[in-house]
């Protein structure tokens, strides 16, 4: 977990006295950035950060500037509680038990709960809502592949945080009258879809996608072996087609734990190796990063130019199998 830059707050120098006018003049040269008002940041610093981590600076202030104890839920939970999520120009998310909440005002959306069941929990300082709450308010907002994200986390015992998985029957525990009938067909729909298996928010986000686009369900984790051994552990593999799926995060170029003592040349020289031992068993492999999940339609195009076959119909005698009439790219279920 990256340490986060301190936040420059203007009350603090108004409390000692200090004018806050240097900070604004800091503003417009460039210097600092604000991020909501009274709250700054050193530029340098903020530039370097990723959407998520800037995100949870914005939670950061948005708690520093409210005035009443306030219960952060949906992303904004996630983010403190190292629940990975699809952004997408997320706001602020807080609970309000004013009956005409559910508004949106200076980049905070208030989400209506009556105050008795106001349920949080104190996390890093802050009052958020529990693990269940948070990842199914998710699933009931936002669209499938996007809700399969952190689904998909929750399932999984969080190492980092000493946090232990949830189950299936957790989740839909949870459920518990709080929803509407299309939110809680939305929310089962997820929590039945989601796999532990899934090693990371991009596996998860496009094996959200891959379903919604209509293709057929790869395995997952699935070991590649030659007459030797074991060549690969992959990201997906389609058995029917012999197309092996890869998504490539940033973080194996980057970060240490994924380096381990290598430069990010060296790991893009090795992943080619190991591409290619894995074409040399018959095998395709299409390969993926985060520009293509966020571009509508380009993972789609890129599965079916490696051969990832569609699902069957229900109307080819597999009455089992979901149908699905998507666009591709749309992300909606």
């Amino acid at each position: 977990m990256n340490t986060l830059p301190r936040l420059i707050l203007a009350k603090d120098l108004s409390r000692i006295g200090l004018t806050t006018k240097a900070l604004s003049a800091q503003a417009r040269s460039g210097k600092l950035v604000r991020i909501r008002h009274g709250v700054y940041v050193e530029a340098v610093r903020w530039n370097k950060l990723q959407e998520w981590e800037r995100y949870r600076l914005r939670v950061e202030a948005a708690a520093e500037t409210f005035t009443s104890p306030t219960t952060f839920s949906h992303h904004s939970a996630a983010a403190i509680s190292g629940i990975p999520v699809i952004l997408r120009k997320q706001p602020i998310h807080a609970l309000t038990a004013f009956s005409g909440g559910g508004r949106s005002r200076a980049g905070v959306r208030r989400h209506y709960v009556p105050e008795q069941a106001h349920n949080s929990e104190q996390l890093e300082g802050f009052l958020v809502t529990g693990r269940i709450r948070t990842v199914l308010d998710i699933a009931a907002t936002v669209p499938f592949a996007e809700a399969v994200v952190p689904v998909d986390h929750v399932l999984k015992p969080d190492s980092l945080r000493r946090v232990p998985a949830l189950s299936k029957e957790d989740l839909l525990a949870g459920i518990d009258g709080r929803y509407s009938q299309a939110a809680v067909r939305r929310i089962t729909a997820v929590v039945d879809f989601a796999d532990p298996q899934s090693c990371s928010p991009g596996e998860s986000y496009s094996r959200g996608l891959i379903h919604v686009a209509g293709f057929a369900p790869p395995v997952l984790q699935y070991e590649v072996r030659n007459g030797t051994g074991r060549v690969a552990i992959t990201d997906f593999y389609w058995e029917e087609t012999r197309v092996v799926g890869e998504f490539d995060g940033r973080e194996k170029y980057l970060k240490p734990e994924y380096l381990r003592g290598r430069t990010p040349s060296d790991v893009v020289y090795e992943e080619k190796l190991r591409e290619d031992r894995i074409r040399a068993t018959g095998r395709n492999v299409a390969r993926w990063v985060w520009d293509e999940l966020n571009s509508p339609g380009r993972l789609e195009r890129i599965l079916l130019d490696a051969g990832v076959p569609r699902r069957r119909r229900a109307s080819m005698g597999h009455p089992n199998v979901s149908v699905t009439s998507k666009q591709a790219g749309d992300t909606r279920i």
